[in-house]
C-alpha cells in the first residue's frame, strides 16, 4: 500500500490518484491528512503538495485538483525526454511536472466544458483540442508519463509491486444501415430506383432490384463473414445496431423488420451488443430510453455497451444520461475525423463531472481510429499512420480500439482496403 500524504483530500484527488496508482499501475493508496500518521508510517509514501515534509517521495502540486468548476487555463506545454508535459513544477519534485492535474484535464476533458467553436455538426473540434495544438493528439501521453511515473517509483521502492498491462486490439462494428437495399419497403425502394436512373447509377439501379428480389444478397449484408473472422481468430469486437425511428436524420433500416432483428440475434451468439445512438436518442433521454429497451428486446439480455459515433458527446450531461440508464461501457470517447487520442489515454476510465465534482460509474473506453478518417489518407499514409501510433499503444500495454462500419467491407467501399486495415491492426496474416 501507498500512502498519500495530502493537505486536502479533493473528490477530483481520489478520482486521478486511484486511476493512475491504482487502476494503471496496481497499486493500492490510502490518503492521510494528518502529518502525524504520514511521519509515522513505515510503508511506501509520498506527498503530494507545495514542499515535502522530508526527504519522502514527492509530487508538486498545482492549483488544479484543489479548485470547484472550471474555468480558462494558462497552459503551456513542454518537452519531457521522448514526450511533452504541461503544468510544470520547481526541481524539488520527483517529477518536473504534476502527473496528476495534466492527466485529470486530459482524461476529464476540461477544455470541453470551455467556450469553444463548434463544428459544422455541432460537436467539439478537433483542432480546438490542446492536444492537436501542441502535436500530441496521436501520442497516449497519459500512458506514457503513469510508465515513467512507475520507473521513478521503482528507483525510489524496488520493492513495490505493480500490474503489468498487455497490449490488446478491440474493434467496434457501427451498424447504422444494416441493408443498403433491402427490407426498406416498396415507397422507399422506388425513391431509390429513381434517384439511381437520374444520377445514372445503373449498377446500383440492377442490384437494387435483385437484391429486393432475393436474387441477390444485399451488399452491406456482410455479418457472416465477420462473424467468420471473429470466430476464425478469436477477435475481441462489439456490434453497434442502431435502432433508431426513420426520421431526416437516421434514415436506417426498421427495427421491426425481421431479417434485421435476425441478424442481430445471430450476431449477438458471437459477440458483444450495443447501441449505436440516433440522432434524437443522443439528445433526449426519454428517446434514449426506448431504443435502449427495444434492442434488449430484441437480445433478451440487458444492454452494456453504447456508441456514439456521429454527434455532440455533450459533456457531461450525456454521459450522466448514461450512467442514469445503467449504461456500464461507452465508447465514443474519439474524434470521428481525425487519428488519434481525445482524452490523451488508450486506457479506460471512469467518467468524473466537474459540474457536480462527482465520480461516475460508467465507464469510458476512448477509440483512436473511426474508419470516416480513411477518406483523408491514401492506403499507404493510413497504413504508415497505424502502424506509428500501433507502436506507441503497445509500447504501454495499451488497447488499440478502432471504429468500423459494416459499409466500408461491401462491394460499394475499397473493401480490401478495410480488411486489410482491420488484419492489420489485429496482427493478423
Amino acid at each position: 500500500m501507498l500512502l498519500v500524504y495530502t493537505q486536502k483530500v479533493t473528490p477530483r484527488i481520489i478520482y486521478i490518484f486511484k486511476h493512475i496508482c491504482t487502476n494503471m499501475l496496481g497499486i493500492e493508496i490510502k490518503f492521510t491528512s494528518k502529518i502525524e500518521e504520514f511521519v509515522a508510517h513505515d510503508g511506501f509514501k509520498m506527498s503530494y503538495g507545495k514542499q515535502p515534509l522530508g526527504n519522502e517521495f514527492f509530487i508538486q502540486n498545482t492549483d488544479l485538483l484543489l479548485e470547484h468548476g472550471f474555468e480558462e487555463l494558462e497552459i503551456k506545454v513542454q518537452p519531457w525526454g521522448n514526450t511533452v508535459c504541461f503544468f510544470p513544477v520547481s526541481d524539488h519534485s520527483n517529477l518536473p511536472f504534476d502527473i496528476f492535474a495534466a492527466s485529470f484535464y486530459l482524461l476529464t476533458r476540461y477544455e470541453e466544458y470551455l467556450p469553444h467553436v463548434k463544428d459544422e455538426a455541432g460537436r467539439f473540434p478537433v483542432s480546438e483540442s490542446l492536444a492537436y495544438k501542441e502535436s500530441f493528439l496521436k501520442t497516449p501521453v497519459v500512458d506514457i508519463w503513469a510508465y515513467k511515473f512507475k520507473e521513478v517509483l521503482k528507483e525510489k521502492f524496488p520493492e513495490m509491486l505493480f500490474n503489468t498491462t498487455n497490449f490488446r486490439a478491440e474493434t467496434i462494428f457501427a451498424i447504422e444501415h444494416g441493408f443498403v437495399f433491402s427490407n426498406k419497403g416498396v415507397i422507399r425502394s422506388m425513391v431509390g430506383w429513381g434517384n439511381d436512373l437520374v444520377k445514372l447509377h445503373f449498377h446500383r439501379f440492377v442490384d437494387r432490384v435483385k437484391s429486393w428480389m432475393k436474387v441477390k444478397r444485399d451488399p452491406y449484408d456482410i455479418f457472416d463473414e465477420l462473424v467468420q473472422l471473429v470466430k476464425k481468430h478469436s477477435l475481441s469486437t462489439i456490434f453497434m445496431f442502431k435502432v433508431a425511428d426513420f426520421t431526416l436524420y437516421d434514415r436506417n433500416i426498421n427495427y421491426n423488420r425481421m431479417p434485421y432483428r435476425s441478424n442481430i440475434k445471430y450476431v449477438s451468439d458471437y459477440a458483444k451488443i450495443g447501441l449505436l445512438l440516433g440522432h434524437y436518442s443522443s439528445q433526449v433521454i426519454k428517446t434514449l430510453r426506448v431504443e435502449k429497451v427495444r434492442l434488449e428486446n430484441i437480445i433478451h439480455y440487458p444492454l452494456e455497451n453504447v456508441l456514439n459515433a456521429s454527434y455532440d458527446l455533450g459533456i457531461p450531461e450525456h454521459f450522466n444520461t448514461l450512467a442514469e440508464l445503467e449504461f456500464e461501457n461507452d465508447y465514443s470517447m474519439g474524434y470521428p475525423d481525425d487519428l488519434g487520442f481525445r482524452a490523451g489515454t488508450c486506457s479506460s476510465f471512469l467518467f468524473y463531472d466537474i459540474n457536480m465534482e462527482i465520480t461516475s460509474p460508467l465507464q469510458i473506453h476512448p477509440y483512436i481510429f473511426n474508419s470516416n478518417v480513411g477518406k483523408k489518407y491514401s492506403s499507404e499514409e493510413l497504413k504508415k499512420e497505424i502502424s506509428k501510433i500501433h507502436e506507441r499503444v503497445k509500447s504501454v500495454g495499451g488497447t488499440f480500439r478502432t471504429i468500423f462500419k459494416n459499409e466500408d467491407f461491401s462491394e460499394y467501399y475499397n473493401s480490401n482496403r478495410y480488411y486489410s486495415l482491420l488484419k492489420q491492426i489485429h496482427e493478423i496474416e
